[in-house]
């Protein structure tokens, strides 16, 4: 097969203690997954069906690296996430089933454009600018369930510049892991190499040049940022 230019290299994350790569297909994010940000971000936390954004792919960024203050934005936000990495296919697939498509987890931050997405969000429109933008994805190493097990509880702490912006336990997820795979499935195909973003807890804010950024979950380490100058 002959190409027009070259094809652009396959986004990947680390996986932990191993030289191979996770190869990243799709990446999809749950929307308001945790009662007090939906209540901050001025929603009704009852357990409403979960909604689903996406981010592509090449918006992934690694471990310890910098990110630049993007474009358009004057209120750029942390979002400190559990990730899950999708190690086997499947549609419909029941929730009693679902940990058997988890491949394992990690660590994230779902970066955001706050004030891009909340004008979309007044005028009814898609978020995809101010979710799906460049280096948009951050993700830490995964962590394979069959070394840690599967999560259904464990801290989530973020911090800017050491000080503790977002605490909380994964177990207060309103949607918890099962029940997300099925929701998704039921609706797109999974594959292996998809992963999905869990939602944040309360807490979120601005990150500003200058700024370092560090999620952690029990078991899985810490995640780090250096936000830089916008380029």
């Amino acid at each position: 097969m002959t190409f027009l230019f070259p094809p652009h290299e396959t986004p990947s994350v680390a996986i932990s203690g191993e030289t191979a790569r996770f190869p990243v297909r799709r990446i999809f994010c749950v929307g308001r997954n945790y009662r007090e940000h939906a209540k901050e971000m001025g929603y009704n936390p009852d357990r409403d069906p979960p909604f689903f954004f996406t981010k592509p792919s090449d918006a992934l960024v690694g471990n310890d690296e910098n990110v630049a203050y993007p474009l358009l934005t004057q209120n750029f936000h942390y979002e400190g996430e559990l990730v899950l990495a999708i190690g086997k296919g499947g549609t419909a697939v029941s929730a009693s089933q679902a940990l058997d498509h988890v491949y394992g987890y990690a660590v994230g931050n779902d970066l955001t454009r706050r004030d891009l997405q909340l004008a979309a969000r007044e005028k009814g429109r898609p978020w995809d600018w101010g979710k799906a933008f460049d280096r948009s994805a951050v993700c830490g190493p995964i962590h394979p369930a069959t070394r840690i097990g599967h999560l259904s509880q464990g801290m989530l702490q973020t911090r800017v510049n050491d000080q503790m912006k977002q605490s909380a336990d994964i177990a207060d997820m309103i949607w918890n892991v099962p029940d997300i795979i099925a929701f998704l499935s039921a609706s797109v195909a999974i594959e292996p190499g998809d992963l999905v973003y869990t939602g944040t807890p309360a807490g979120v804010g601005a990150l500003v040049p200058g700024d370092v950024c560090t999620v952690s979950i029990d078991g899985l380490g810490i995640l780090t940022t250096r936000i830089t100058a916008r380029a």
